[in-house]
């Protein structure tokens, strides 16, 4: 297990801070496994400065991919991708 800081913007941070992005998406440029700790440290949009906050989240699962070829290329175009979070039923 290690730890990985990330920036991140405050819109964003706070949504993780509420509960309400349970997930996150990042170019894959670092190595990340299951129970890594990921570090959320909050940044300044204008300037990317440090707020001084920061959440700590543990890695679950995580989706690796450069394609994602079950999908006609015509569509990805006029569609693009979205990432869904799966929390309970009972969660939301």
């Amino acid at each position: 297990m290690k730890e990985i800081h990330k920036k991140t913007y405050p819109t964003l941070f706070a949504e993780v801070l509420h509960g309400n992005k349970t997930f996150d998406l990042r170019l894959a440029n670092f190595d990340c496994a299951t129970g890594d700790v990921l570090v959320l440290d909050e940044v300044s949009e204008s300037d990317k400065a440090p707020t001084g906050r920061s959440i700590r989240k543990k890695v679950g699962y995580v989706l690796k991919t450069k394609e994602l070829g079950f999908f006609p290329t015509d569509e990805i175009e006029q569609y693009g991708f979205q990432v869904m979070s799966l929390v309970d039923e009972d969660a939301v």
